[in-house]
């Protein structure tokens, strides 16, 4: 196996992170997994060095910019309709202080996106025992952490109206800090945020 020749090449990753973006918009693949599967099509076995790889940001405009021509007319009905579930999920989950990330944050959810929000208490058992008293069959994995690399949190899963729900458990801790905008975009919002969003869609 061979590896990619060192010099700069702008366009390369560009058509990588095309190709990603009709994955992700299309099959609901995750990132890492359309970035990996863009570079093999279009590389075959050549080994591609991390730098010549797009980064989620340039995807996720991919994402955009594919959905607004080839999906303009299904997936902002789509994405409404799991904002306004995620935000009726926040307000029963209030007491764990919910913030709304991922996909149905920034505008990109399509038909195959769940719903991800990072929740914030004292003990991941407590969220447990709230799902458990509201009858709620769920299923705990871990996710990484928003902020130490290599750290994971316990995430519960679980179907809410016929979609899927994660709930990333932080420490009350975690909270100081997690509103700082990472870069340009906005990593997560509250329910009054969610709410805004909701408002912007429905008058656009």
């Amino acid at each position: 196996m061979t590896s990619f020749p060192p010099s700069g090449n702008p366009s390369l990753r560009d058509e990588i992170a095309a190709a990603a973006a009709r994955m992700i918009a299309e099959d609901g693949a995750s990132y890492g997994a359309a970035k990996r599967k863009a570079a093999e099509q279009i590389l075959g076995t050549t080994k591609v060095r991390g730098d010549f790889m797009p980064d989620n940001s340039q995807v996720e405009d991919e994402v955009r910019a594919y959905q607004q021509l080839f999906m303009s007319d299904t997936q902002p009905a789509r994405l409404l309709h799991l904002r306004k579930l995620a935000a009726e999920i926040m307000l029963e989950l209030e007491q764990f202080s919910p913030f709304l990330t991922g996909a149905v944050l920034n505008g990109t959810a399509g038909e195959h996106s769940d719903i991800h929000l990072q929740l914030f208490s004292d003990s991941a058992k407590d969220i447990e025992i709230f799902l458990l008293n509201k009858n709620v069959d769920f299923e705990v994995t871990e996710s990484p952490h928003f902020r130490h690399p290599g750290k994971t949190v316990e995430t519960i899963s679980f179907m809410w109206r016929g979609e899927g729900v994660h709930l990333a458990s932080y420490q009350t801790s975690d909270l100081r800090g997690a509103l700082k905008p990472e870069g340009e975009r906005i990593e997560r919002t509250d329910i009054h945020g969610v709410r805004r969003l909701i408002v912007e869609s429905t008058h656009e």
